[in-house]
């Protein structure tokens, strides 16, 4: 059996007038201008019944006279909202709800906004904030807020940390009462589009748009459609040179055709198909640069194949040499991204988005912003985060990454125009500093087949938080971590035993939360300088596992200092850097400490703001991290036995695990830095 996340309706304690008032709203409901029939109205009849049902045994009627909940479509004009206040046009996917006098409306444009605003009404009475009168007026921060699972056809999950895929098993699709309870969860949050495969795509998986899958293909589009969601495949960029076309050139004419064709045959049997994901010319993946061309001709040549069925081609940016000499000290990696795409700014087709990791080399726990992100002005992009936890943890360890997300959308890139600035990555990315519609964020999936999906009951708040960002950027990681508690361990202010220890219950698991991330930080990798993981599967400390390799992904440590130098009389990657950024990373002083050495290498005796040497900082934050993860512990004991013994195993043996990989982390980290160095610790605790 599967968990419902976080829409397990409770049934509601409260026994005082909230109850019976509460109860009003769901036992009629009425419509103006709508079409009862419409998939996606299916959808949101049957949530308020799931919901009716299982919080106060009723059933929910529908009337034709106005009741205590209201659905009303409206054309997209400017408005008047329950309280009088005049209201920019909606557009499709936005919402507005107004409780007044006894009355509750949820309005919208389109069908996709009436669902949105009926999970928020629905989320706002669950946390006891819908009884008095209120308005709340939402638009989407970003047109695509899209999932990209990693499953295979087999069944199994690249860098997956929560068992299998429930999506295939046995080179089959797979469509079950568990696909219908992903889509409503996903979209609860805001999600609006979903890649269901490997970007990795082989095997059967490159034959998924074909008349082996189209049925099953065809079937999860219209299920995901009733969720406001698009479907989107990723696709073997040789896929011709695999069915016989003899090549993947995109200028060839037979290529060409091949995939006009192709698209034609999946769109006559797939229509409701948002479009593809490519990963091409990247870690032994087949691209254009094996043909002498370049990424945009590659992505071009899909994009007028599919632009006919108003299809989007999603083209990663995660595009480098992973053959490099680690004796190399002039090539580096964290330059690629920006070295292959910055000059073919402006020549993409507008169905084509580039989608950017946030940082220049591969989800590490702290990275510098990629300098794409403002030194693109004229393409769609779109950002790609992680909230499978590859390298903060694999959902073993408690990394809440939604605080880091939040400082990546407000780093101000230094790009200036007219409608900005210092245009936010937020700004980019959402079409507010360009004006285009094709753009968004994108998270690399953490669910799986796992009972409570996620593996650790908390990583279901990344997955929770980064819906909640991509559909409203401007909520604190603080605000989403609450409402994430509050309907996972909380619903309806809790149960009888737990209601009185509401507060405390809330404020112990937000603050863990919150610091999560830091605390990773702390016994992770110093200073930005990332890796030092065990290769391959990247669980655990492995200080030159990747030293010595072929990937780029190196510390340069030796006994007198670390880092690398990638200022202009190192890798030159500085300058990739709009001013004044490019400035600011260009000096040791100026640069942020926690990124000090991602950017320079410097001797161990180097002192922080802080006073202390470089040295003494690893020593410390790595004693500080496991120390952080015991008062983490000790302050989850203490509610521990206030909350129902289901919601609080996982997270129990999850954090006992943690603190043995922190020692593991500290006692590597610590004593490879001692013997390199040979400069002991201040404070002469032990180190092996």
């Amino acid at each position: 059996m599967y968990s419902n996340l976080w829409l397990n309706y409770q049934k509601v304690s409260i026994n005082d007038g909230r109850k019976k008032r509460l109860a009003e709203i769901f036992q009629s409901v009425s419509f103006q201008n709508i079409e009862r029939n419409h998939p996606v109205m299916v959808s949101i009849m049957e949530e308020l019944e799931l919901a009716a049902l299982a919080m106060f045994g009723q059933k929910v009627t529908v009337s034709e006279a106005p009741q205590a909940l209201c659905l009303q479509l409206m054309e997209n004009t400017d408005f008047t909202d329950g309280f009088g206040n005049h209201q920019k046009p909606l557009e499709l996917e936005g919402y507005s709800i107004w409780r007044r006098d006894g009355h509750i409306v949820v309005l919208a444009v389109g069908y996709e906004g009436l669902l949105y605003g009926t999970y928020a009404l629905l989320s706002l009475l669950r946390q006891g904030k819908g009884l008095e009168d209120f308005c709340v007026t939402k638009r989407p921060s970003n047109p695509l807020r899209m999932l990209n699972h990693w499953d295979n056809m087999d069944g199994s999950i690249e860098r997956g940390y929560a068992g299998n895929s429930f999506f295939f098993a046995d080179n089959e699709l797979c469509i079950t009462d568990r696909t219908v309870m992903y889509a409503r969860a996903v979209a609860s949050v805001g999600i609006n589009a979903v890649v269901i495969n490997n970007v990795n795509v082989k095997d059967e998986a490159t034959y998924l748009i074909s008349d082996r899958h189209y049925s099953r293909l065809r079937e999860l589009s219209e299920l995901f459609s009733r969720y406001a969601i698009r479907l989107f495949v990723s696709i073997n960029y040789a896929m011709p040179l695999d069915c016989g076309c003899g090549s993947a050139d995109p200028l060839d004419g037979q290529v060409i055709k091949w995939w006009t064709d192709k698209c034609n045959e999946i769109y006559d049997q797939v229509p409701l198909l948002g479009g593809f994901l490519v990963k091409a010319d990247s870690e032994g993946r087949p691209g254009p640069f094996t043909y002498n061309r370049n990424q945009a001709d590659g992505a071009n040549m899909l994009a007028k194949a599919i632009a006919p069925h108003n299809g989007l081609i999603i083209w990663r940016c995660f595009v480098y040499n992973c053959m490099q000499d680690w004796r190399d000290k002039k090539t580096d990696r964290a330059r690629a991204g920006y070295d292959y795409f910055k000059n073919l700014d402006g020549r993409f087709d507008d169905n084509v988005i580039l989608q950017i990791k946030n940082g220049p080399m591969d989800f590490q726990v702290r990275e510098p912003i990629s300098p794409l992100f403002g030194g693109l002005t004229r393409t769609n992009q779109m950002l790609e985060v992680q909230i499978a936890q590859e390298y903060t943890g694999q959902q073993i360890h408690l990394c809440y990454l939604i605080p880091w997300f939040k400082q990546i959308l407000q780093f101000q890139t230094g790009l200036k125009n007219a409608r900005t600035e210092n245009a936010t990555v937020a700004q980019l990315i959402s079409g507010e500093a360009f004006l285009n519609k094709n753009c968004g964020m994108a998270a690399v999936c953490n669910t799986g087949d796992d009972d409570n999906w996620t593996g650790h009951d908390m990583a279901a708040a990344n997955l929770y938080g980064f819906g909640r960002l991509s559909f409203d950027s401007e909520l604190s990681a603080e605000e989403i971590a609450l409402e994430w508690i509050r309907l996972f361990y909380l619903d309806m202010g809790g149960t009888e035993s737990t209601a009185p220890h509401r507060q405390e219950i809330e404020e112990i698991i937000l603050e863990m939360l919150i610091r999560s991330w830091g605390i990773y930080e702390k016994y992770n990798a110093p200073l930005g300088i990332g890796w030092m993981v065990v290769p391959h599967h990247h669980y655990g400390p492995d200080v030159d596992g990747y030293e010595y390799s072929r990937w780029g992904t190196y510390h340069r440590a030796d006994h007198m200092g670390i880092g690398v130098d990638r200022t202009g009389k190192g890798t030159g990657f500085t300058q990739q850097y709009l001013e004044p950024n490019a400035s600011m990373y260009e000096q040791p002083h100026t640069t942020p400490e926690e990124l000090l050495l991602f950017f320079h290498h410097l001797p161990y005796t180097y002192r922080l703001k802080t006073g202390k040497s470089i040295i003494q900082h690893i020593y410390d934050s790595h004693f500080e991290g496991v120390q952080d993860v015991e008062e983490m512990i000790r302050k989850w004991s203490r509610i521990e036995q206030l909350l129902p013994q289901d919601m609080t195993q996982n997270v129990t043996a999850r954090l006992s695990m943690q603190l043995e990989s922190a020692k593991e982390w500290r006692d590597v980290i610590n004593s490879y830095f001692y013997r390199k160095s040979g400069i002991p610790d201040e404070h002469r605790r032990e180190i092996y």
